[in-house]
C-alpha cells in the first residue's frame, strides 16, 4: 500500500475522490478496503501532532511554576504565554481547517512543524519575558494551530458518523501520552541539564514526530479549491450555532485547571515540589482512557459523541466546584484522577461531534475550523481570568474554581439544547 502523500493537483486525488464517491460511507472500517491501513497512519500521525501540541500544552502547570519563580511575573502574566498558544492552536484552524479542502495538507503541516521545532529552541534560550512569550506562545502556538485542525479534520474524512469520534480520539489521546512524556523529561533532565537543555531534548521529539507525521500523511478527498474560508451560513443551522456557544463555555472554564493545579498543590495544601510532578502525570495520564472509553462508548453504544459529551460536560463542571473541598494531596491526586477523566473526554468528544455536525466531507476542515476559532477566544481569557482572581483572593482558588465550575456547567445546558435542536432537524428531514 503506497502511504506517500497524495499531491492534489494530480488526477490520483481525483481518482480517489471518485472511489470515494461510489463507496460506503466507513471504507476505512471495511476489511478488504485499501483505505484501511492508510486511515490508520492517519491517526497515527495524528496522535503524534497531538502529543506535540496538546501534550506539551498540558504540561504547562510544570513551566507556570518554573517561570513566575525564575522570571519574578504573576500568575496571571505567566499564564497569558499558555493562553496566547492556546489560542493561536484553535484561531488558526479557520485558516488551516481551509488549507485541507484546498488540497495543501502537507505544505500546511511542514510549516507548522517548523514553526514548532523554531520556537521550541527559541524558547530554550529565553532569558526575558517578551522573548519567550514570542518564542513559546506566539511562535509554537502558530506551528499547533496550522497542525491541529488539518491533522483531526483529516481524520475525520476517513470515518463515518459512527467511528469518527472513537478514531479521533485515538489521535487525540496523543494529549495525554505527551503529557507524560514532557514532564517526565523535565523531571529527570532539569536537575543535571538545567532548563535550556532539557526543553532542547523535547524539541528534538518534536523533530521525530514531524518526520514521521509529514511521511505518512495522504488526503482521502479531492481538493476543493473554491469556497469560502468561513462558511456563514453554516451558523443559520440551529444545532451548529448553539454548539459554538455551548463549547465555548465549556472550554472558558475547563482549562484553568491545568494551568494551575501544580501551583495549588505546592502554595495551597504545601506538596513538596518533587510530588508536584506526579499532580501533572496524573492529570494527563488519565486522558488515555478518559479520551479513549467515552469515544468508544459514543461509537458502538449511544451512537451520538454529542449524548455522551452532555454529561461529561456537566460533571467535569460539578467537579471544579467540588475542588473547594480538597484539602490534602491524597484528597487532591484522587479529585485529579476524576476530573482528568472527565475533562479528558470533554476535549476529546468535542472535536468529534463537531464532526457528526458535518454531513459534507469536503467542508470538514472549514466548519470544525470555524469551531475552533469561536473557542480560541475562551481559550485566551479562561485561564487569565482564573489567575487573577486567584491573585484577587491572594492565593485562595475560591474565586477562580467558582468561575470555572459555573462557565462549564453552563457549557452542558447549552450543549443540550444543541443536542435537542439536532434531533428535531433529523425527525423533520426523515419526514
Amino acid at each position: 500500500m503506497d502511504n506517500s502523500v497524495v499531491d492534489p493537483e494530480k488526477t490520483e486525488a481525483v481518482e480517489s475522490s471518485e472511489e470515494t464517491s461510489s463507496s460506503p460511507p466507513s471504507p476505512a472500517m471495511e476489511p478488504t478496503s485499501p483505505y484501511r491501513w492508510t486511515a490508520y497512519l492517519q491517526i497515527l500521525a495524528g496522535h503524534l501532532m497531538i502529543f506535540d501540541t496538546f501534550g506539551y500544552i498540558g504540561s504547562w502547570g510544570l513551566f507556570q511554576s518554573y517561570y513566575i519563580s525564575t522570571l519574578g511575573r504573576s500568575q496571571s502574566d505567566i499564564s497569558w504565554i499558555g493562553s496566547i498558544q492556546l489560542l493561536l492552536v484553535f484561531f488558526v484552524g479557520t485558516f488551516s481547517g481551509r488549507s485541507l479542502d484546498a488540497g495543501y495538507l502537507r505544505i500546511t503541516l511542514a510549516i507548522g512543524c517548523a514553526l514548532q521545532i523554531l520556537g521550541i529552541f527559541a524558547a530554550a534560550s529565553a532569558t526575558t519575558y517578551w522573548q519567550l512569550l514570542l518564542a513559546q506562545g506566539i511562535c509554537v502556538g502558530l506551528g499547533d494551530g496550522l497542525i491541529f485542525c488539518p491533522m483531526i479534520s483529516l481524520i475525520s474524512t476517513y470515518y463515518d458518523d459512527k467511528n469518527r469520534a472513537l478514531a479521533v480520539s485515538f489521535a487525540a489521546a496523543g494529549a495525554a501520552t505527551g503529557g507524560m512524556v514532557f514532564p517526565a523529561i523535565a523531571k529527570q533532565l532539569l536537575p543535571r541539564l538545567g532548563e535550556p537543555w532539557s526543553v532542547r531534548v523535547m524539541g528534538f521529539v518534536f523533530v521525530f514526530n514531524s518526520a514521521i507525521t509529514l511521511l505518512v500523511v495522504k488526503p482521502r478527498v479531492a481538493a476543493r479549491k473554491s469556497g469560502p474560508l468561513v462558511e456563514w451560513t453554516a451558523f443559520e443551522e440551529l444545532p451548529y450555532s448553539l454548539y459554538a456557544i455551548g463549547i465555548f463555555l465549556t472550554l472558558w472554564g475547563l482549562y484553568f485547571a491545568y494551568y494551575y493545579i501544580s501551583i495549588f498543590g505546592s502554595h495551597v495544601i504545601n506538596v513538596p515540589p518533587a510530588q508536584s510532578f506526579y499532580l501533572i502525570i496524573a492529570i494527563n495520564g488519565i486522558g488515555i482512557p478518559g479520551r479513549i472509553f467515552p469515544a468508544w462508548l459514543a461509537a458502538r453504544v449511544i451512537g451520538n459523541a454529542l449524548y455522551v459529551l452532555i454529561p461529561l460536560t456537566f460533571g467535569a463542571g460539578v467537579l471544579l466546584y467540588f475542588w473547594r473541598l480538597v484539602h490534602s494531596y491524597s484528597g487532591l491526586l484522587a479529585w485529579i484522577i476524576v476530573y482528568g477523566f472527565f475533562a479528558n473526554a470533554v476535549q476529546s468528544l468535542f472535536v468529534g461531534s463537531v464532526g457528526s455536525l458535518t454531513k459534507d466531507r469536503q467542508k470538514m476542515g472549514v466548519r470544525v475550523g470555524m469551531i475552533f476559532t469561536i473557542v480560541s477566544f475562551a481559550c485566551l481569557t479562561g485561564p487569565p481570568i482564573a489567575g487573577a482572581l486567584i491573585d484577587l483572593r491572594g492565593g485562595d482558588f475560591l474565586y477562580a474554581q467558582i468561575f470555572g465550575g459555573t462557565a462549564v456547567v453552563l457549557g452542558s445546558c447549552v450543549l443540550t439544547v444543541a443536542a435537542i435542536a439536532s434531533s428535531r432537524e433529523i425527525i423533520l428531514n426523515e419526514k
